[in-house]
């Protein structure tokens, strides 16, 4: 059962979570910063039953100026009818070597995240995956497969976005070597 929802606290919840990972995952302009998004488990309801195009646009409106301020891309992860496939500026899918897929996504098949999204983007593609530098889940929408290796999961100061549980991460190189190696601060 869903429950009734104000798009504003869904945006400044989106604003905070969004700033708040970023500062600490530290990403360089034009790094990938993924999301996945169960709109259905925002407004209360079941991820993949109670689709919500207004708690999605909610989402967007507290992410996106943050992540384009820092000058990163936005890759918004599809629901699993279009297989977790990714929607990406072209210019950022240009610039990773990333394979377009044909399809777009809407609200039943890729989900309202993912149709909002492709509405919003100035050149949307579809590709079938990234390897993102950081990325928060909100709804377990398991973002996993679109993250560079290693995730470092981020503990943030709110850990709902409206009734949907977020979980974030960040990533770094892995470390190799042994007792002697010295490692980067970062």
């Amino acid at each position: 059962m869903t429950q009734t929802f104000d798009p504003a606290v869904i945006t400044a919840q989106s604003r905070q979570a969004a700033e708040e990972l970023l500062a600490a995952a530290k990403l360089r302009p034009r790094d990938i910063f993924v999301v996945g998004c169960s709109s259905s488990e925002i407004v209360g309801g079941h991820i993949g039953k109670d689709s919500s195009m207004e708690a999605a646009a909610a989402v967007l409106a507290g992410i996106l100026p943050v992540v384009q301020a820092q000058g990163l891309y936005l890759a918004a992860q599809c629901c699993e009818h279009l297989n977790r496939a990714i929607v990406l500026e072209r210019a950022a899918a240009e610039k990773y070597g990333y394979t377009e897929v044909n399809a777009i996504p809407q609200p039943h098949a890729g989900g309202s995240w993912a149709t909002n999204c492709w509405q919003k983007f100035s050149d949307p593609v579809l590709v079938e995956e990234v390897r993102a530098g950081a990325g928060i889940d909100i709804g377990g929408t398991l973002i996993g497969m679109h993250l560079r290796r290693v995730a470092v999961p981020v503990r943030l100061s709110l850990n709902q976005i409206g009734c949907a549980n977020i979980l974030c991460a960040r990533t770094r190189p892995p470390y190799i070597g042994g007792c002697r190696a010295v490692y980067q601060e970062r």
